[in-house]
């Protein structure tokens, strides 16, 4: 059942695009007129990491269908030569928390219990 359910959602997928290459979301900036150029601050922003805790390339793409499956948008970034599972960028950390324990509602409900997640400081694109 696993195997169809990935295969309907790369067909599905397939077509999204329709060659337009995929990018992770970008850090936005918050502007400020009040502060001066050069002592303006960029707004911290917060993930979500999800994922098996050993990393294993089956059980991410388990996840990311389900995830799929379930209406969580997410990216993949590689730290260290591993792939990480993301939710957000989210604009605070209690939306993040919030976010984080509709995930785990979810997941139960699913006994889904081969994951966790973690909020983290969102790192911007260098």
């Amino acid at each position: 059942m696993r195997k169809v359910a990935m295969v309907m959602a790369v067909v599905a997928l397939a077509g999204c695009g329709e060659g337009k290459p995929v990018e992770a979301p970008k850090a936005r900036a918050v502007a400020s007129q009040s502060l001066p150029q050069s002592g303006a601050i960029a707004a911290q922003e917060w993930d979500l990491r999800v994922g098996p805790p050993d990393h294993k390339l089956q059980a991410i793409t388990d996840l990311t269908a389900w995830l799929l499956e379930h209406g969580f948008n997410f990216y993949i970034v590689k730290v260290d030569g591993k792939d990480e599972v993301l939710l957000g960028p989210f604009s605070s950390k209690a939306e993040a928390e919030a976010k984080q324990a509709l995930l785990a509602e979810k997941m139960a409900r699913a006994k889904k219990t081969d994951t966790v997640s973690e909020v983290i400081e969102h790192k911007a694109a260098q």
